[in-house]
C-alpha cells in the first residue's frame, strides 16, 4: 500500500529556495512523488510513496524546528496518485493576494469533534446558529460538502473576498466556521474575515480531511475533492469515483 500525506504549516521563512533544494533532494532520495510548495509564509505539501520512505522524509522535515509541529493527514491507496515530483518556491503557498498574516497569530481553530457536536445540536456552545462556510471553488464543491453549507460561486480562492461582501448581513448573527480541503484556505479566509469586520469566525482545524480522519462523515454529503489522480475521497478516506462528476 502507498501512504499519502497532506500537510501545511504557516511559519515565517526567509530561506525558501534553500528549503526547496533540501526537500527536493530528500523526496528524490526516498522515491516520493507529489507537490511541495515553500513560501515566505510557510509550507504546503501533498506527497505519496512507500510508508517507510515517507516517514524518513517526515523525520528530515521535522528536524527543522520551524516544521517540528507540522500536522500530517494520512490516507492510503493502491498506487501512487501523482505522476511526478514538483518542489517549488512560491510567493504564497496558496494564492490569495490579500493581507492575512498567516505566519503570525492563527485564527481560532475548531476541533473536528467540536464541529460535529455543533452540527448535531444546530448551534454553537453559546446557542448561536452556525454557518459552515465552504472556501473552495465550485468545481470542488460538486464532489461534496457539509450539509447546508454556504458555498460561493467562485472559480479561484482569490475571488473569495468579493463574494463574501454580499454575505455580511446574513452572517451578522451567526458563528461562522470556514473549511476547505486540508486547512490552508479556511485559515487564510478566517484571518481575512476577522480583519474585515466578520465578528465570530473559526477555522475547521485540519479541514475536511482532518474531519474525516477524526470524526468520519457526520453532517457531510458526498466526498472531498483532492488534488491527485484519486479525484475525491469518501469519509473513510478511500477514493470515491462517480462517472457523473468531472474527472
Amino acid at each position: 500500500m502507498i501512504l499519502n500525506i497532506a500537510a501545511y504549516r504557516f511559519v515565517a521563512i526567509d530561506d525558501a529556495q534553500a528549503i526547496v533544494d533540501r526537500l527536493r533532494a530528500e523526496a528524490e532520495r526516498n522515491d516520493l512523488r507529489g507537490t511541495v510548495l515553500v513560501a515566505p509564509e510557510g509550507i504546503n505539501l501533498f506527497l505519496a510513496g512507500v510508508q517507510a520512505k515517507v516517514e524518513t522524509f517526515l523525520a528530515a522535515l521535522r528536524a527543522d524546528a520551524r516544521f517540528a509541529g507540522i500536522g500530517i493527514k494520512r490516507s492510503w491507496s493502491e498506487v501512487v496518485p501523482f505522476a511526478r515530483l514538483k518542489v517549488k518556491a512560491k510567493r504564497e503557498i496558496i494564492a490569495f493576494r490579500r493581507e492575512s498574516n498567516p505566519a503570525g497569530e492563527r485564527a481560532p481553530a475548531l476541533a473536528p469533534a467540536t464541529l460535529a457536536r455543533w452540527i448535531e445540536r444546530g448551534r454553537d456552545d453559546d446557542g448561536r446558529r452556525v454557518v459552515l462556510l465552504d472556501t473552495r471553488n465550485r468545481t470542488e464543491v460538486v464532489h461534496g460538502t457539509f450539509a447546508g453549507a454556504l458555498t460561493l460561486p467562485i472559480d479561484k480562492f482569490t475571488d473569495l473576498p468579493a463574494a463574501m461582501e454580499s454575505q455580511r448581513a446574513a452572517l451578522a448573527d451567526a458563528t461562522v466556521v470556514s473549511f476547505c480541503t486540508g486547512g490552508i484556505r479556511c485559515e487564510k479566509a478566517a484571518l481575512w474575515m476577522q480583519a474585515n469586520g466578520f465578528a465570530r469566525v473559526w477555522q475547521l482545524d485540519g479541514g475536511i480531511l482532518g474531519y474525516f480522519e477524526h470524526v468520519g462523515g457526520n453532517g457531510y454529503d458526498g466526498g472531498c475533492f483532492v488534488f491527485d489522480e484519486r479525484v475525491a475521497l469518501d469519509p473513510a478516506l478511500q477514493p470515491l469515483r462517480d462517472a457523473t462528476l468531472p474527472a
